[in-house]
């Protein structure tokens, strides 16, 4: 089943919430792609998620995240394994595009509901505004850059 859009997904954030609906967009452009038109709308695909995710992590660097903090590493880990899928699609091998598709419609509502939604959290609770850039209350910054999702280190989770 095709994901949509809906209010539930809504982080109340308009700059971040347009990311995440233009990439539901582009995934179902994916989806309902031919064999022949596949490899341009994931690579497609690919540079929307591109600078989906780093206009998200500029946001946390801005606001006192580190560069490596997990939010922004599973950005980077996405968006290898797109890039590898889009390698296997080009030698033919069309069936793993088609599944890391059907894995982003099960990613990315966890995504969002978790990593952005506290991203969102954090960017209101220090006045950020998306579109200029504008810290309203630098008061609430953090004093040391967050480096993890949660107060422990992510690596303490592994397990």
């Amino acid at each position: 089943m095709p994901l949509v859009w809906s209010e539930a997904l809504s982080l109340e954030m308009p700059a971040m919430d347009r990311l995440h609906e233009d990439m539901i967009d582009q995934l179902a452009l994916v989806e309902t792609a031919s064999d022949e038109q596949l490899l341009e709308a994931w690579q497609a695909m690919i540079e929307h998620t591109a600078i989906h995710f780093a206009e998200e992590d500029q946001w946390m660097q801005a606001t006192g995240f580190a560069p490596d903090n997990c939010h922004s590493s599973q950005h980077a880990i996405v968006l290898k394994i797109m890039r590898e899928g889009a390698e296997k699609c080009a030698k033919g091998d069309l069936a793993i595009v088609r599944q890391m598709a059907y894995e982003l419609t099960v990613w990315l509502p966890h995504h969002v509901s978790a990593m952005d939604a506290g991203l969102a959290l954090h960017l209101k609770s220090v006045g950020f505004d998306p579109e200029t850039g504008r810290i309203d209350n630098p008061e609430a910054l953090p004093t040391s850059t967050v480096t993890s999702c949660r107060v422990e280190p992510c690596e303490d989770h592994a397990a």
